[in-house]
């Protein structure tokens, strides 16, 4: 049988140094594959004009699945400041090479779990009725939108006339920014489609039916958004009382579902939203597992392209740091949802085990889970390196 072919796309920052360690904990798992390295992020932005080159898009279009360390992206200014000279006269702006993936592949439908880790210090902990202090499992998986919503890129400042006519025939914006000069008006759009609505919400019931979850939770705002939101909402209730009348749906409005989630976690099982909340609401329970050094993720689209990224950035302080400091763990966990996407599950297991036995062991820890500052001196005061937390987890395989 021949090997698979994996496309690893290390980008910037810290990503090579979590993506390198990722791969030798494969290995030793004893996952078999042939890792071709493609180019994507700030570097190729600077002496290219453009941080996902075409060579790059038709690599993953060839070989369908590819894990994805960090990127760095930048505001307009700073981004057109730091290209080439002989480029910037040439019109280009930059947008954030992850995105354009998404959108390219249609990698409509993301997955984040979030799952406490027995011994983590880093778990949430709260106190109980009678002042004891409670330490609630979060077993949590977010299904975000990623190619539509705030994310999808339609934006303006100083709009053309066309647009700006446009949203003037809409009374409210008439009303509220119908005397604001053009030129000092910036538009972004939140648009959802009934299709890709659908899609990730069959998704996260889907999801839910196959694990066991007896809720999924719509965590969007349609009493205020009422049209895109809304939208969401009906279509949920519709979804899950004609296909899915076993799952409780649950709606709670995305503020109110960030003060929840740090009060009764453990009461939470699939959440699902459009692409902005599900960022936010992910991010806000990752903070409950240990923070972005735990935080894993998939993304793919109906013909089966696949990119598995941690959803942390790529902390450019830390990458030109002798040793490399970082937490892999993110990257490892977004390694082993690959690993269960190419039915690999045993090969998933087996890693997701070694970590957890390294973490409740509590032998060996980075410098977050010993609550140190990110400074080059943690590993003098005990923090383990990037590479140490691989070997533990090598060890324990």
């Amino acid at each position: 049988m021949s090997k698979r072919t994996i496309v690893t796309l290390p980008g910037d920052g810290i990503g090579k140094a979590v993506l390198d360690e990722t791969l030798r904990v494969l290995d030793a798992a004893g996952f078999e594959a042939n890792y071709v390295e493609g180019d994507i992020g700030w570097e190729f932005w600077k002496s290219e004009g453009n941080p996902l080159p075409q060579r790059t898009i038709d690599l993953i279009a060839k070989h369908k699945i590819a894990l994805f360390g960090a990127i760095t992206s930048k505001p307009k200014d700073e981004a057109f400041d730091e290209l080439s000279p002989e480029l910037k006269e040439k019109g280009l702006i930059y947008s954030s090479p992850i995105v354009g993936l998404r959108q390219h592949f249609n990698l409509e439908i993301c997955a984040r779990p979030c799952k406490t880790y027995k011994g983590n210090p880093l778990n949430f902990i709260r106190r109980g009725k009678e002042n004891e202090i409670e330490e609630p499992l979060v077993d949590v998986v977010i299904f975000r939108q990623n190619t539509e919503g705030l994310y999808g890129g339609v934006e303006w400042t100083n709009p053309d006339n066309n647009v700006y006519e446009a949203f003037m025939s809409h009374p409210r914006f008439k009303k509220n920014f119908g005397k604001v000069p053009k030129e000092e008006i910036s538009i972004s759009t939140r648009i959802f489609s009934k299709e890709r609505t659908e899609n990730i919400l069959r998704a996260a019931f889907d999801y839910a039916k196959k694990y066991g979850y007896k809720s999924v939770t719509l965590a969007e705002k349609p009493n205020v958004i009422r049209e895109t939101s809304g939208m969401m909402y009906k279509m949920a209730l519709k979804i899950q009382a004609e296909d899915y009348p076993n799952i409780e749906l649950w709606n709670t409005n995305i503020d109110a579902q960030m003060m929840w989630l740090t009060k009764n976690p453990e009461n939470y099982g699939v959440l699902v939203a459009g692409n902005m909340f599900g960022d936010i609401v992910s991010d806000g329970f990752a903070g409950l597992i240990g923070g972005l050094g735990f935080a894993c993720s998939a993304q793919w689209s109906k013909d089966g392209t696949a990119v598995f990224e941690p959803t942390h950035g790529s902390a450019p302080k830390y990458a030109d740091y002798e040793i490399s400091i970082v937490n892999p763990m993110a990257m490892v966990e977004s390694a082993c949802m690959m690993l269960d996407f190419i039915d690999e599950k045993e090969k998933a297991a087996k890693i997701r085990k070694a970590v957890a036995d390294v973490i409740e062991e509590g032998k060996v820890k980075t410098y977050d889970m010993m609550k140190m500052r990110g400074k080059p001196d943690v590993i003098k005061n005990g923090a383990a390196s990037t590479k140490q937390m691989a070997d533990a987890i090598i060890t324990k395989l």
